[in-house]
């Protein structure tokens, strides 16, 4: 491959949401190309960008995945994005290191929350958007319907570039509005194409629409604008030495009409991007700190190397391997570079070209370039990369949290060893997953964006590590308080021969305002209990408020004072007023009107308004509670609170409902109590799962 520079690179992102047909756009491009000869499949596993074993086990991509082309002289780097939003950090690290971003949108289902996401992300970015869209060969195809639909969605200066001439199952042409001509594909899937001007109501439609356009791009600078003015309109040449800058300022939002299983439209979208499109030339600078957190710029010809690593990945034959934008200088194999995150050196290792799972080496990659590196120590998603004279911290991706809990359980001892070394490793690729060992619950948490995430993660676990393990439903973390006064006179006196044990205490007990955990006192007068037991007390009644006197659940909530009490001048020792302080206890938690509190969690439902019915309903049917309601566009935004216990799964659900469309956040509220019908079961179903571990 030619040694490309910053001004002839085009970085840009595939997003969208699921189903638009990303991955397969992907091949149509490289077909085009000439990296391969013809189109994978996506259901035999043979695309260029889902060669991931979990990629071809469920026909999807999870990854995003780099790959590499020329077309017209520039050096195109795509990155391959899920739609799915369990992976939802692998766009967003794309987008990152982008210098544009492809939105592409069902030609059937039109504008959709994964779309939007990926706008927004892009719009944080600051880098130009253009849209395709794509599966024009369908049924029911509806272009200019989603066309107005992008415009109310994202802005008025959606413009289609291309338009199609013949949507459904015999598209074969556009009508591309810079050349004013009709480009019809051949039918073999080479993305070959024949053109011809123009003519009858398409030329009409073509003369309107570049008339638009000049006044669109008109607005890109002022002179230009002038020129506008006093002539009326711009001439060619103007119009396409100004169509770039419209782009870079939002002017034009370019639309694109396209088929990737026919390979139809898509060459006119790669000479639009090596035209047009943004390079890192765009964005010669960017913000960045310095170690004692000053603002700083990095600049392309800052001379200096400076990369920021936006994935990791585990490949059995390489090991490690990082991905990485050069935002200054080169990055050079076995140079060393200053992690600054970590505060670590690291040898740079072999440095590639990557195309999917192709890896072409190369020695170095220049400002502006994308590329992997193999082999880094202690380098992780998110680390900037920095000659030792030139340190500073580019910006890290602010990731969605956690919205959706499982529980893993090892399958043997051997497995158990080994789970803590596997998530571990998963965490450090996929910043959106997380884990936990809850000593409450004794369970293995893990959270993520969503249940398939978490399965793909058990996958891997098993797959990679040879860690053996299920998903189930995580225990709820219910918690046991009290809603009235108890009071215990518990005598302790064990007798074995030689000495003894004896402790009597007198305990009091009552109820606390929520999150206020456990309060202990001591009121002791006189001398009937040295002091130097209150410690030993106190450790009793730990003991009994994580065990749990009703239903086996921690205790929270409560004020416990140790009043009084007797000892026995020899055989008073600290545990025995430690059994003491824990059977008084117990004795009046139970005689304080036990109840069980909840956790409730603060729920957000993005969803379409058509959809809204059925997602009230079902949160009903979940003992939800609606607190708010708002607008954004076609969506309707829910906030509810639902007790967690309600929500396992219930992204599936939510997906399920509303035909994939819907999204949800969920955080932990607070604590109430459990309704007085489920509480009884729910004290039994505990106990009997203690009894049988």
């Amino acid at each position: 491959m030619q040694d490309f520079r910053a001004p002839d690179i085009r970085n840009f992102a595939v997003t969208g949401h699921a189903s638009s047909g990303k991955t397969l756009l992907c091949e149509a491009m490289l077909v085009c190309a000439g990296k391969i000869t013809r189109a994978g499949s996506i259901e035999q596993g043979g695309t260029v960008s889902d060669f991931h074993p979990d990629e071809k086990e469920h026909h999807q991509s999870i990854h995003a995945t780099v790959m590499s082309a020329e077309w017209l002289g520039r050096e195109l780097n795509m990155i391959d994005c899920p739609g799915t939003p369990d992976f939802i950090s692998e766009p967003l690290s794309a987008l990152r290191v982008a210098d544009s971003a492809m939105i592409v949108i069902s030609g059937v289902h039109g504008v959709e929350t994964g779309a939007d996401e990926v706008w927004a992300a892009a719009g944080h970015y600051d880098i130009p958007r253009f849209l395709v869209i794509n599966l024009l060969d369908r049924e029911r195809t509806r272009f200019e319907a989603i066309l107005e639909e992008a415009r109310e969605h994202y802005s008025a200066r959606v413009f289609p570039m291309t338009v199609p001439v013949d949507a459904g199952p015999d598209f074969t042409s556009v009508l591309d509005v810079m050349r004013s001509e009709v480009i019809t594909f051949a039918a073999d899937g080479s993305g070959k194409y024949e053109e011809k001007p123009a003519e009858g109501a398409l030329r009409e439609r073509v003369t309107e629409l570049h008339r638009q356009l000049i006044d669109m791009v008109a607005e890109s600078a002022d002179e230009l604008l002038e020129k506008f003015f006093e002539a009326g309109t711009l001439t060619e040449e103007d119009l396409r030495a100004r169509v770039h800058e419209a782009v870079q300022k939002g002017l034009v939002v370019p639309v694109f009409a396209a088929s990737a299983v026919k390979n139809v439209g898509v060459s006119r979208i790669l000479d639009f991007i090596a035209k047009y499109g943004s390079a890192p030339a765009d964005r010669a600078t960017v913000a960045a700190k310095s170690p004692d957190g000053r603002d700083v710029t990095v600049a392309l010809n800052d001379g200096q190397s400076v990369a920021f690593v936006f994935k990791t990945m585990h490949e059995t034959h390489v090991g490690n391997l990082s991905f990485l934008r050069v935002y200054s200088g080169d990055v050079t194999s076995g140079s060393e570079l200053m992690n600054v995150n970590r505060g670590e050196t690291e040898r740079i290792g072999q440095l590639y070209r990557v195309n999917g799972s192709s890896r072409e080496p190369v020695g170095s990659l220049h400002a502006g370039d994308i590329g992997a590196v193999v082999k880094l120590r202690a380098t992780r998603a998110g680390d900037t990369l920095c000659a030792a004279a030139r340190q500073v911290t580019l910006e890290v991706v602010d990731f969605p949290a956690p919205n959706t809990r499982g529980a893993l359980v090892a399958k043997s001892r051997a497995d158990l060893n080994k789970l803590g070394e596997g998530l571990s490793a998963l965490r450090e690729e996929d910043p959106t997953f997380d884990f936990h060992f809850e000593p409450a619950i004794c369970q293995t948490i893990v959270s993520g964006q969503g249940e398939l995430q978490l399965q793909i993660m058990a996958e891997e676990l098993k797959r990679r590590f040879n860690v053996d393990v299920d998903l189930v439903e995580p225990r709820v973390s219910y918690r046991a308080t009290i809603s009235g006064h108890g009071e215990s006179k518990y005598r302790h006196k064990k007798q074995t021969g030689g000495a003894g044990q004896f402790a009597e205490v007198w305990m009091r007990i009552e109820s606390l305002p929520s999150e206020s955990g456990l309060v202990f006192t001591q009121s002791l007068v006189g001398s009937n209990v040295d002091r130097v037991f209150v410690p030993s007390v106190e450790k009793g009644v730990q003991a009994a408020c994580a065990s749990g006197p009703y239903g086996g659940f921690p205790v929270t909530d409560v004020k416990v004072d140790f009043y009084d009490g007797k000892q026995h001048p020899v055989d008073s020792k600290d545990i025995a007023f430690q059994i003491a302080g824990k059977a008084a206890f117990n004795e009046s938690f139970l005689m304080a009107r036990p109840k069980l509190l909840e956790p409730v969690m603060e729920l957000r439902v993005k969803v379409p308004s058509d959809a809204l019915g059925a997602v009230l309903a079902d949160l009903s049917g979940r003992r939800g509670r609606i607190v708010g309601m708002d607008s954004e566009g076609r969506f309707e935004v829910v906030v509810a609170q639902v007790p967690q216990a309600e929500l396992y799964q219930y992204s599936r659900t939510l997906r399920a409902i509303t035909a994939g469309r819907g999204r949800h956040k969920e955080r932990f509220d607070r604590y109430e109590d459990v309704p007085r019908e489920q509480e009884a079961k729910i004290v039994a179903e505990h106990g009997r799962k203690t009894d049988e571990e």
